[in-house]
């Protein structure tokens, strides 16, 4: 009798885990197709980002840091004049020079200072006056943080309109009374040009003035993607 009841517990519980097991189960799901869609807008560069450095060599490492230093502090200070104009230290190093002999010969030190602006004429005014003691190291236009974000928000309608209109498009070359979404992603994109110019021109310490670069920003392409998958309804 014992061994009875032990068989329809047992039994009752394989039961009950097969059912748990089909409720687990998502059902089949028929007549799926993945689809995929985007809206894309060209924009105009409205920010700039430049690299200015100084680099030099001296035997003493103290009058190395010393010019390096000199060189970079007047940077920031004529840069204060511009108010339009972020600027902020970049990296600074200093390594040793050895010779073939592997004695060492002197020292060799550079420091960097990077300027952000949506001022174009100031930001080359700048750099014009900065060049006289500095490197141009590159120059890259962007589009801005912000002004990104509202087109992608303008570019979300957009692309989830041109998903459902290829969900129509599939609906219709399959004769269905309609569709259903199962799934839908939303993910943006963002194609910077490559830089105008990059630019490491050597200009004589005795330069007077050196004449601000022109500058054309061009145009950045900002893209949206929508993708997913619809069920066509018989």
């Amino acid at each position: 009798m014992l061994e009875r009841i032990v068989t329809l517990i047992v039994a009752a519980g394989c039961a009950l885990a097969a059912l748990a097991s089909t409720a687990a189960e998502p059902a089949p799901r028929y007549n799926s197709v993945e689809l995929q869609a985007e809206a894309q807008r060209e924009v105009q560069n409205d920010l700039l980002n430049a690299t200015l450095f100084v680099e030099l060599s001296d035997a003493s490492p103290s009058a190395l840091a010393n010019a390096v230093n000199k060189s970079v502090n007047d940077a920031l200070r004529i840069a204060k004049e511009y108010k339009n104009v972020r600027v902020r230290s970049g990296n600074n190093q200093t390594y040793p020079v050895y010779a073939k002999a592997g004695l060492l010969q002197g020292w060799r030190g550079r420091a960097e200072i990077r300027i952000e602006s949506r001022d174009f004429e100031a930001a080359s005014a700048l750099i014009g006056k900065l060049q006289v003691n500095m490197q141009l190291g590159n120059l890259t236009f962007s589009v801005s943080p912000e002004a990104r974000r509202g087109v992608e928000n303008e570019l979300i309608n957009e692309a989830i309109a041109a998903f459902k209109a290829r969900a129509e498009i599939v609906r219709t070359a399959l004769a269905g009374r309609g569709y259903k979404l199962q799934r839908l992603n939303v993910a943006n994109g963002y194609n910077a040009p490559q830089p105008r110019f990059a630019v490491a021109a050597r200009m004589a310490a005795a330069a007077p003035e050196v004449a601000a670069p022109n500058m054309e920003a061009g145009a950045s392409v900002v893209t949206v993607n929508a993708s997913g998958a619809i069920e066509i309804l018989e």
